[in-house]
């Protein structure tokens, strides 16, 4: 006799599509640890560049105000909170903020090599007194005194194991000369990019 239950085993192969099209809780976790390092990532950014960012004006308020909060578990706090609004954006406006951060890493490596090309031109200039001849064809505007003097006080600063004094002046005219190439060739160069504050010698 055959069996009428044969088959009806209480759902349609249609509930298992549906189940499979859910992602799983694993992946629904690391989406919501990527959303919440985006939002420290715009946390640790200067101020003026978030209120730059494209998003909602509610998540960027949430984002300035964790900026303010120096106490560890208010600032904890609100950095839940900002994870929270975080993942109200829809995935347009995620990848818009990707974009952008990735941008200023993308700036950030090409400051870090525009610093290295201005501590190697100042190491040729301590190095051989044929440098300063270059740099006076490239900027004529140059004193070209001051610029000798320099060099001789940044030399004697390594001989003699001296503060360096005249070595960091050197890097400074030299970025005052980089920017100002940049900007008769109208491309914007700010300061900061080429921070000497790290550089010992």
């Amino acid at each position: 006799m055959p069996n009428a239950n044969r088959g009806a085993v209480g759902f349609q192969s249609s509930e298992f599509e549906q189940e499979y099209d859910r992602p799983s809780k694993s992946q629904l976790k690391r989406e919501m640890e990527a959303l919440q390092k985006l939002g420290e990532a715009l946390v640790a950014e200067p101020r003026d560049r978030v209120k730059r960012v494209p998003m909602p004006e509610d998540v960027r308020e949430a984002i300035l105000e964790c900026q303010q909060i120096k106490d560890h578990e208010g600032r904890r706090r609100q950095m839940q909170y900002v994870g929270k609004k975080m993942r109200t954006l829809e995935p347009d406006e995620i990848a818009a903020i990707q974009t952008t951060i990735d941008s200023w890493r993308g700036a950030s490596k090409a400051e870090t090599a525009a610093m290295h090309a201005l501590e190697r031109r100042r190491e040729k200039l301590l190095a051989d007194d044929k440098a300063l001849t270059e740099l006076l064809v490239a900027h004529p505007d140059v004193d070209v005194q001051h610029m000798r003097t320099l060099i001789r006080n940044a030399r004697k600063e390594q001989a003699e194991s001296k503060p360096p004094k005249a070595y960091r002046e050197i890097f400074q005219i030299l970025k005052q000369l980089q920017i100002a190439a940049a900007k008769r060739r109208g491309e914007e160069l700010d300061e900061k990019d080429f921070d000497d504050g790290q550089d010992e010698a």
